[in-house]
């Protein structure tokens, strides 16, 4: 029952609320063909639901990807009897009580710096960390495969806040190899074989022609909407700061979304309200993590909403949460959705319905830019980054008025190509690209002229019915600097939603 670095003792039990969160992920291994079992070199990788983590498999097939320093949060969170204590170099864990343990000792940048392994504990667990102790940032606790992470401050040791999100979910994508999706179970992977197969369809990957939006229903002048100009009463509508679990039902189905409220909210005037659809394989929290739009929005007392999608049952992504944005990838009426949750929210806390936006990231871009094409009575501009609208749902795309848009996409993005053209995923949809999709929506909203470059460097048509505007921002992505699949800029996509209102 002796480890030789750790001692269990019978103990008290204290009380910690735990987390997990991982500090670095990593994966490596091979990518082959499934029929001749042939390495495949020039393989591109790529993380589906957060941006930021590519690379290209060698000429050997061997690949590797990591997180290291990233903050991604785990779904595994849970509760349980347990903290930690630190003297020097010496670190107490109480109340270990496990058939396995695993202890992590973890720097600043999420490398793990030793691990120790032990058998059935119970009690008080001792570890000398020796020299490590000057290192040591974050603790991560295995017990019986449930973790717990606490971080060591000056202060002492504390346990994380309760987060949620997804492992990594990779795409595989190589020219004459239908794409391949790979969900991380655990942090580390090592040996992980890859198989490509060729598409069963000889469906083509080039650029779908542009729709043109002449053979579609007429946009209805705003000036025929009418607008509520009702003053807001904002009697009760005082709310605690914090993110606020939701749900409202929907066709008989109970749909669930986080309200955040920023310290800044007081209640006492109508504020805008924000909307932010996270990528397919995400959900609501995660997206809230990533987005790049919330550092802006709390400042200025912005509600913030983050939707959490549904399920789907078509083709290489079936199972995967994400959008109704036609033919996929959810089998929900996410329109009516959004539509009834902003419609309640309205209820709660004091919304400016004139000054509400959506913006999203990959499937979420897709949602932002299918809501512009639905919901332009409700949203006053969106702000889509990595996805571009596809041929079923351009189609159908009727907005009720002329919609202010702002894109952000990536010239070697290698989950929605920038040229656009099929997914890749036999889930029927294709792409119009950036440049049509840029093009498609100049021309829905009625703009005259041709594109100029505007201050943020990015192409805008800004001569456009009822002073809309219509922007392509590439490889501006996140950051600024971003070309690949990446969350949107919200430096330059803030400033530029917050400049418009409903008519």
């Amino acid at each position: 029952m002796r480890n030789r670095r750790l001692s269990c003792i019978a103990g008290m039990a204290l009380l910690g609320m735990l987390s997990s969160q991982a500090f670095g992920w990593s994966i490596d291994g091979i990518v082959k063909s499934k029929i001749s079992g042939r390495l495949l070199g020039g393989v591109k990788i790529n993380t589906f639901n957060f941006g930021g983590y590519e690379t290209i498999s060698a000429e050997d097939g061997t690949f590797h990807l990591s997180g290291e320093g990233s903050t991604g949060i785990i779904t595994n969170t849970y509760t349980a009897n347990i903290a930690l204590h630190m003297d020097g170099n010496t670190l107490t864990i109480y109340n270990a009580d496990a058939n396995n343990l695993k202890v992590s000792i973890i720097d600043a940048m999420g490398k793990v710096l030793k691990q120790n392994n032990v058998g059935h504990v119970q009690g008080i667990v001792t570890l000398d960390l020796g020299k490590l102790a000057r290192g040591a940032k974050f603790i991560r606790i295995n017990a019986d495969h449930n973790n717990s992470t606490f971080q060591v401050t000056d202060k002492g040791v504390r346990a994380l806040k309760k987060e949620g999100d997804l492992l990594p979910m990779l795409q595989f994508a190589m020219d004459g190899y239908a794409n391949k999706v790979y969900q991380m179970q655990s942090e580390t992977e090592t040996g992980v074989t890859i198989e490509m197969e060729r598409p069963s369809s000889s469906s083509s990957g080039g650029t779908d022609p542009f729709v043109s939006s002449s053979s579609n229903t007429s946009i209805t002048s705003s000036s025929s909407k009418t607008i509520d100009d009702t003053p807001v009463d904002c009697t009760g509508k005082t709310y605690a700061a914090g993110d606020h679990n939701m749900s409202v039902n929907v066709d008989g189905k109970n749909r669930t979304f986080i309200m955040h409220v920023p310290s800044t909210y007081t209640g006492d005037k109508p504020v805008p309200l924000f909307v932010d659809y996270h990528p397919i394989g995400g959900n609501g929290a995660g997206q809230e993590r990533d987005t790049k739009y919330k550092q802006y929005t709390d400042k200025e007392g912005v509600i913030a909403l983050y939707p959490d999608g549904t399920t789907n049952h078509v083709g290489r992504m079936a199972g995967s949460a994400g959008w109704n944005v036609g033919p996929c990838c959810s089998d929900d009426d996410d329109v009516k959705f959004s539509r009834e949750m902003i419609k309640f929210v309205e209820t709660k806390v004091c919304i400016d319905k004139k000054r509400v936006y959506a913006a999203g990231f990959s499937m979420g871009g897709g949602m932002s830019n299918h809501v512009a094409c639905n919901m332009a009575d409700i949203y006053a501009a969106v702000a889509p980054a990595g996805m571009d609208l596809n041929k079923d749902n351009s189609a159908k795309c009727s907005p009720a008025r002329p919609i202010s848009i702002i894109m952000f996409r990536g010239t070697t993005d290698f989950i929605c190509k920038y040229q656009g053209g099929d997914s890749g995923f036999e889930d029927g949809l294709n792409f119009l690209g950036a440049e049509n999709n840029f093009k498609f929506w100049a021309e829905k909203n009625g703009c005259t002229g041709s594109p100029t470059t505007n201050s943020d460097g990015c192409k805008e048509y800004s001569t456009c019915r009822d002073g809309v505007k219509v922007v392509l921002c590439t490889d501006k992505n996140a950051d600024g600097n971003g070309n690949g699949h990446d969350q949107g800029n919200a430096k330059i996509g803030w400033p530029f939603l917050k400049s418009f209102t409903l008519p």
